[in-house]
């Protein structure tokens, strides 16, 4: 089987004829086991709230600095608010990029919950006073994005012969799901200092993230099986769907979780702007995989090689995916872990530089042998 050399596009509005819904599952089919990342179209959002989303996100970076940092990462022990550019790592290299994250809105949990619950809770908003319209925008679209996410993962589970329902054990009844607002400056804004990694290669975690491009600058890129780097240019009226590696843990490696990345724009270019929607699931859920009965299981693609599978979703060290997820935030956003989480920092810190050690002595050993 070839290496895939396109992303394809999915009409979700398919779905909704009984005549053209076993075409639309065949299609989705084919992109979960082989591509791991589509195009989908006619997905229920209106596009004047989608206009607004795209308007109102530009608007956040044009406030003074003074007025993000009131509403800075740090501040929350939830990792939820703005952060400045070159504030993240991926890979142990800076992203060169503005953001901030947001959340479906919750209450803090109690002191006695367990702290990884503590990666739910309330959103640090800027004021309507200086950004009119910010919250009620991005509130109404997480609500929406929510319920485009969770229809799209039935689809997932009927187009791999499941139940429509099967996944559904992963979410909470006041489920959170993020979303980030990003802007990445061009180089030419960013200096001869910028690496033009504007997000490093990685796989998302959890099950599906939405992605709307909201400019026109192309910079998304899928890795093929053959180690290609594939363009995901932005088409207009799309969401970039990507499968992540909590589906891939919990498929059996049936579904892919592909290794993307973003490239800083060329200089004079102007910034590139996206908003990522992630669709979250129980924090409390283990690690266990779903039962897949055989005819699901003979869909697994053989001639993949996940040899490079990341492990949220599959850590020994971890009981509950919200431990996974709040190690890996505080791998990501080590200023936050400083204020909130300084015990859990000093674990982290520990065991990277316990496996540099492992890893550097694991070379030398075979430089000597050589």
């Amino acid at each position: 089987m070839s290496a895939f050399q396109e992303v394809p596009i999915l009409d979700l509005s398919l779905a909704d004829d009984p005549a053209t819904k076993p075409e639309l599952l065949l299609a989705l089919r084919r992109a979960l086991l082989d591509v791991g990342f589509l195009y989908i179209t006619n997905y229920g959002i209106p596009a004047e709230l989608t206009e607004r989303v795209i308007e109102r996100g530009k608007a956040l970076f044009d406030l003074d600095m003074d007025e993000k940092l009131k509403i800075e990462m740090k501040q929350s022990p939830h990792f939820l608010g703005y952060s400045r550019l070159a504030n993240e790592i991926t890979k142990g290299e800076t992203d060169w990029r503005e953001q901030i994250d947001l959340a479906t809105e919750l209450p803090a949990p109690g002191a006695d919950e367990p702290r990884y619950r503590w990666l739910r809770g309330p959103n640090l908003w800027p004021s309507d006073e200086v950004l009119p319209e910010f919250r009620m925008v991005y509130t109404e679209y997480i609500e929406r994005m929510t319920d485009v996410s969770m229809r799209f993962t039935r689809l997932i589970a009927e187009a791999l012969g499941l139940d429509a329902d099967a996944f559904d054990k992963y979410f909470d009844p006041d489920q959170q799901h993020k979303l980030k607002i990003v802007k990445y400056p061009d180089l030419g804004e960013l200096g001869p200092n910028a690496t033009g990694q504007g997000v490093g290669p990685h796989k998302d975690s959890m099950l599906t993230s939405y992605l709307l491009q909201a400019t026109d600058h192309k910079g998304l890129q899928v890795q093929n099986s053959s180690g290609q780097w594939i363009d995901v240019p932005p088409i207009g009226g799309t969401l970039v769907v990507a499968i992540g590696q909590g589906l891939e843990a919990l498929t059996q490696d049936i579904c892919v979780s592909t290794t993307h990345q973003v490239i800083s724009p060329p200089a004079g270019s102007g910034p590139r702007f996206s908003v990522p929607f992630f669709q979250g699931v129980s924090y409390d859920a283990s690690f266990g995989a779903l039962e897949l009965p055989e005819h699901v299981l003979a869909l697994k693609n053989l001639q993949r090689d996940n040899k490079d599978q990341l492990t949220t979703f599959t850590h020994s060290m971890f009981d509950h995916i919200g431990e996974a997820t709040l190690f890996n935030r505080i791998k990501s956003h080590k200023d936050v872990a400083e204020v909130w989480y300084p015990d859990l920092l000093a674990q982290v810190l520990q065991m990277q530089a316990d496996l540099d050690a492992r890893a550097a002595a694991a070379a030398a050993a075979a430089t000597t042998a050589c």
